[in-house]
């Protein structure tokens, strides 16, 4: 396992559940298929500047990197549609990608995934529901 995949897994699994032990983190890494001994999650837990609380070990929160997802999809985004657990986003050509990003630091739950073009943002939902929450959540981004 590479370890970008190993530090992926670190952050969904305390991002699921409270973890609060490197022993806990380890048992859950090994739950999905993916081996790490303590020195490796000492320094992914280090890189991953997640800090230990009494709920368990969380994020730091992020410096600002830029324009938030209410800036930049009001500014940028021309079209929203949905097709089954789908949810395809137009914008003006050449922002596709920053607001894909945007998005993805937004971290909305019902995301499970973005693939940015120059003009063409695909969400990935778990379901037709959700992409028509986010189609819906989206509309009311741009009418705010």
């Amino acid at each position: 396992m590479s370890k970008a995949y190993r530090q992926g897994q670190i952050l969904k699994l305390i991002r699921s559940a409270p973890v609060h032990t490197q022993e806990e983190l380890a048992a859950g890494l090994h739950e999905l298929g993916v081996a790490a001994t303590q020195v490796t999650l000492s320094r992914d837990i280090r890189e991953l500047r997640l800090v230990k609380t009494p709920e368990g070990y969380r994020e730091m929160s992020h410096e600002e990197s830029g324009p938030q997802l209410p800036a930049l999809a009001a500014e940028f985004l021309q079209d929203v549609r949905s097709a089954q657990n789908l949810v395809v986003l137009k914008t003006a050509p050449g922002h596709a990608n920053s607001v894909a990003v945007a998005l993805d630091n937004a971290e909305w739950p019902e995301v499970v995934g973005t693939i940015a073009g120059d003009d063409t943002i695909l969400i990935i939902a778990p379901d037709r529901r959700t992409a028509e929450r986010l189609r819906q959540k989206f509309l009311e981004l741009l009418s705010s």
